[in-house]
């Protein structure tokens, strides 16, 4: 048996090193079991060193892959030879990838390649659609084909995998690293560097927080979304509208023309993710076509107007803590104004059932990879959802960065 594994953990865009932050947290606090190695495609550059910086994550490897515009073409061709590049001069025992991003795929492909194991945080997922969201339904599809370690966020997700053939021994079910990062980072004590988001914090208005940025939503869908949140600013004046606004010029171009100079909307590239997530716990309701956001909001007790005709995260749909409403901007400004005036109904959304996860997470992963690694007798503690979730500011297990 080796002294220690080594484990090289991939990732590449701003959603998955906010995830695989507390795993890489949690691989270093067992650094007498596993040596560590990160490497990061930079596909997201920006966003990725915003949440490396604020988990102090320095990667061993940097593809640094990304060029304006780029198409998925372009990240898989690049990110495929440069990881391949990597296992080469590396050699782990096993390849840890995140989720649905083009990593999590030309990760487990390039280990796949070479004959080294894969396991794959956040498996499970699925929507039924192989276009949406696309093209992540299909590279989390793929990369849970290539796995040989499977850790499912929830008992629906396990479910998937089983569905399709996966042998059950291999899946685990461990709630969602997001969650670890998500209370680890927000703070009642909070205070905004944006003095005008400052201002918002102070001020009497209700937060409404929106991202939307889907590949699917991109042209007119989104233009009809943010319409819906222009027509939403003008005919209330007791809100205060965030808008992170995703760099992508599909998107950013769109959010500019319906919003820019809107009264009672802010504008914002987006936030550090300390920023971004104190600012979703203080909101009265998020407007969203983000998966991620869907399993935050939930643990936060803010509901959720999800811009999207389906999800792949069923499980806060049927907590009643999420609503979708597609694109169609009256759908969208009915459940918003609903949330609003209907005090009731805004309670009934917000009760804080989680079904994500309560902080834990990463530590079922490295207990599930020690049972892999023939580490431990028996395998990780199954998460189960509790009858609600830790509050914001409350002390989940201290981040291991």
């Amino acid at each position: 048996m080796a002294d220690r594994f080594r484990v090289l953990v991939a990732f590449g865009t701003r959603p998955e090193a906010i995830k695989m932050a507390p795993v890489i947290g949690e691989l270093r606090a067992r650094a007498d079991r596993f040596e560590t190695v990160v490497a990061v495609t930079g596909q997201h550059r920006a966003m990725l060193d915003q949440v490396l910086e604020h988990f102090g994550i320095a990667p061993d490897h940097d593809l640094d892959i990304m060029t304006p515009r780029q198409s998925l073409t372009d990240i898989a061709v690049r990110g495929l030879a440069g990881l391949d590049s990597v296992l080469e001069r590396t050699a782990p025992d096993l390849v840890l990838v995140h989720g649905d991003a083009s990593t999590s795929l030309l990760g487990s492909l390039s280990a796949f390649h070479r004959r080294i194991p894969v396991g794959h945080v956040e498996a499970g997922l699925r929507s039924g659609r192989r276009f949406s969201p696309f093209p992540e339904e299909m590279y989390r599809r793929l990369a849970d084909a290539l796995a040989d370690i499977h850790f499912a966020p929830t008992g629906g997700a396990r479910a998937n995998l089983l569905r399709e053939g996966i042998d059950p021994r291999s899946v685990h079910v461990t709630g969602n690293t997001a969650i670890d990062a998500l209370l680890w980072t927000v703070r009642p004590d909070h205070r905004f560097s944006d003095p005008d988001l400052q201002a918002v914090m102070a001020g009497p208005a209700r937060l409404v927080a929106v991202e939307c940025h889907r590949r699917e939503n991109w042209g007119e869908p989104l233009h009809r979304i943010f319409q819906a949140i222009a027509d939403l600013a003008e005919s209330r004046c007791d809100l205060r509208i965030v808008v992170s606004v995703h760099r992508n010029p599909e998107v950013s171009e769109a959010a500019i023309r319906r919003l820019a100079g809107r009264s009672g909307v802010l504008l914002r590239e987006p936030l550090p993710y300390r920023e971004w997530a104190n600012l979703l716990a203080r909101a009265h309701f998020v407007i969203t076509d983000s998966g991620g956001l869907q399993e935050e909001a939930p643990a936060l007790g803010v509901p959720v107007v999800l811009c999207r005709e389906d999800t792949e995260r069923p499980e806060a749909l049927e907590a009643a803590t999420v609503k979708l409403v597609g694109s169609d901007p009256g759908a969208i400004k009915t459940l918003a104004t609903t949330l609003l005036d209907d005090p009731r109904e805004h309670a009934r959304m917000a009760r804080a059932i989680n079904p994500y996860g309560d902080g834990r997470a990463a530590s079922r992963t490295l207990d599930g990879l020690e049972y892999f690694f023939g580490l431990r007798a028996q395998p990780p503690q199954e998460w189960r959802p509790a009858s609600c979730t830790a509050p914001p500011g409350s002390s989940p297990p201290p981040y291991r960065g």
